[in-house]
């Protein structure tokens, strides 16, 4: 059968009454189904089906599973497997805004945080935002920069992500709206092989209050998603990208699977697949991985 809808949850979560309403959902429409494949024992599992567009699957098991938390994503069984993968930084790789982190340090969080989040939705334009935010940080000490470093985690699943994919010998690209500052860190630790942002200026002591130009905005995320698949020789379905906000949309729409993953309304209203319950463990489920399979970061 040429689609799989994969079904996934946190660990313990998903059932065989879900997979059995999601398959019963899409046989209602007229699709053949093949039987449940555990990808993850409560977990995560693909149900194969043919005659149904991926999009009305999608919608009709959504719609029999209702409040259930459990992630649906469907996509063609040929070419599973990502050879690329683009994540965003902030809320996405990592837990919080380390623009609205660094902000706390000059008691400006809240302020900053509130225009992050109009930014995000898409009600402001990205690049004006954050330039409007960076000025607000002017003559702020550049020891905030790694007291900001030290408070960062990573999003559970993001090392075994990065590492799975790897070891398949998909190339791993952190491309921020961020700054390097952090993406280099970021990057270092969980092992992406290429990280792109933004460069925050500084005098050596203190931040300058702006950003170096050309800003990466939503139009460069999606020219490095381009870029970066045809220095490998990669076709756009062979790409993987993720991200949570506004900005994020253009590459989300471009990748052969682009995924919302906490998504804000206008992010997850737009995208094709989104995770709102899986760890970042979903995106290796969404490629047909199984649990045995994924490598420890």
């Amino acid at each position: 059968m040429p689609h799989c809808l994969t079904l996934i949850a946190r660990p313990g979560a998903l059932t065989p009454d879900h997979a059995a309403a999601a398959r019963e959902a899409l046989r209602a429409l007229g699709a053949l189904t093949g039987s449940p494949d555990w990808l993850s024992e409560a977990e995560a599992c693909d149900i194969p089906f043919e005659q149904l567009a991926a999009e009305q699957a999608t919608a009709a098991a959504r719609a029999a599973l209702g409040e259930a938390p459990v992630d649906v994503i469907a996509t063609p069984r040929a070419g599973r497997r990502k050879l690329l993968l683009l994540a965003d930084m902030d809320s996405t790789i990592v837990e919080g805004e380390t623009l609205d982190e660094l902000a706390a340090h000059a008691g400006l969080k809240d302020r900053i945080a509130a225009i992050t989040a109009r930014s995000m939705n898409g009600e402001i334009d990205f690049a004006t935002a954050l330039r409007e935010r960076v000025a607000m940080l002017k003559g702020l000490s550049v020891a905030a920069l790694e007291r900001t470093w030290e408070g960062v985690r990573d999003t559970p699943g993001a090392a075994e992500l990065v590492a799975t994919m790897r070891a398949e010998g998909a190339t791993c690209a952190l491309v921020s709206g961020g700054f390097t500052f952090f993406t280099g860190r970021v990057a270092a630790r969980l092992g992406f092989d290429v990280h792109l942002a933004n460069v925050l200026e500084t005098d050596g002591e203190v931040l300058a209050g702006t950003v170096a130009e050309p800003i990466l905005d939503r139009d460069a995320k999606l020219a490095a998603l381009k870029r970066l698949a045809a220095e490998r020789g990669l076709p756009l379905a062979a790409t993987l990208a993720v991200g949570d906000g506004a900005n994020d949309l253009a590459m989300l729409g471009a990748a052969g699977l682009g995924v919302a993953w906490r998504a804000k309304p206008v992010v997850a209203a737009a995208a094709r697949a989104r995770l709102d319950h899986a760890d970042l463990t979903g995106l290796l489920f969404a490629q047909g991985y199984r649990r045995s399979e994924f490598a420890r970061g």
